[in-house]
């Protein structure tokens, strides 16, 4: 067995219209409906630019999220990395719309980075490589 790579990020959203509207707005993504939808779950696939569904937003739900407020096993995670292009772009966008953000030019490599939290206060490095 080996490992191909990342298939998804899921995320628990405790708005989840504000924050599909976030991805979508500020990162590009569109919105499609989940497999879980048949299952009574509210949320969605958010899918990047190139096709494919990548994270995968699920509203807060008392019964089964409960464990959020306990400490979940996933709760050491600190952030989510995307390979993204157009930096000035990305930095434009985020001064648009109002968005926090923290920007590292990173001395060494040939990576640029900007840092934005999104509505469920997950953390995201937007990367661009030789941008």
């Amino acid at each position: 067995m080996q490992v191909k790579g990342i298939d998804h990020v899921n995320i628990i959203a405790q708005d989840l219209d504000r924050t599909i509207a976030f991805y979508g707005d500020l990162l590009g993504f569109r919105a499609e409906e989940s497999p879980g939808t048949a299952m009574g779950f509210r949320g969605c696939w958010l899918v990047d630019g190139s096709g494919r569904p990548s994270i995968h937003v699920m509203a807060y739900h008392d019964t089964r999220h409960a464990e959020l407020e306990r400490g979940s096993a996933t709760g050491l995670i600190d952030h989510v990395a995307l390979a993204c292009d157009d930096f000035d772009g990305m930095l434009r966008r985020c001064e648009e719309m109002g968005v926090e953000h923290r920007v590292n030019n990173r001395n060494f490599g040939d990576i640029r980075q900007i840092f934005v939290t999104d509505p469920s206060n997950v953390k995201l490095e937007l990367n661009f490589a030789g941008d």
